[in-house]
């Protein structure tokens, strides 16, 4: 649970349906640095829950491992710091089931790195000061995105965070979005 007057927030990492770089709906692989990275910025921030959703048995199994071993095994005392951060770290199947264990009357938000069609769009002060009044529920998709059948079933989409000009490069790894995001959420200014 979160401290008193701290907004509840609880991020997760979607990785189905995703689109691959052919626009194909895939499911994604786990990626190690994914775990570590995301939860760390999570702990930093003071995010809640960080879901791992994925509807594979065996990927959901593979993050179970790692965090057995920064939780109870030799990097619990290795790193204490690691096992802190993957303290709020859950593995669940589908985003049905991290909102009910977090919460289902809560903003689902989810980003994108471009606006999407038919999907209400937050600015980022909007939504900072929504977090005031109702918990959320941030989702990141990986892979190229989340289909936009998907988004279309959320609160609404992010505003996207955009490149400098003239390029606006728009193609960051999902850690690096977290920590912005998460910064211009609940960061201290």
């Amino acid at each position: 649970m979160t401290e008193p007057g701290r907004p509840r927030v609880a991020l997760g990492l979607l990785h189905y349906p995703i689109f691959d770089r052919e626009q194909k709906i895939v499911a994604t692989n786990i990626t190690n640095f994914d775990i570590h990275d995301i939860a760390r910025a999570a702990t930093v921030y003071g995010v809640e829950k960080y879901y791992i959703i994925h509807p594979m048995r065996e990927q959901l199994m593979f993050v179970d491992r790692i965090l057995d071993h920064w939780r109870i095994g030799t990097g619990s005392k290795y790193n204490p710091f690691r096992r802190t951060a993957l303290d709020n770290v859950q593995t669940v199947e589908n985003l049905p089931q991290a909102l009910a264990d977090f919460g289902e009357d809560c903003l689902r938000i989810g980003t994108h790195a471009r606006p999407v069609a038919g999907v209400r769009e937050w600015k980022l002060t909007e939504l900072r000061a929504s977090l005031r009044l109702r918990s959320c529920f941030l989702l990141f998709g990986t892979g190229f995105g989340m289909t936009t059948e998907y988004m279309q079933q959320l609160d609404g989409v992010l505003e996207s965070i955009r490149g400098a000009p003239p390029k606006d490069f728009r193609h960051l790894s999902v850690r690096s979005a977290v920590s912005i995001y998460l910064d211009r959420l609940l960061g201290p200014w």
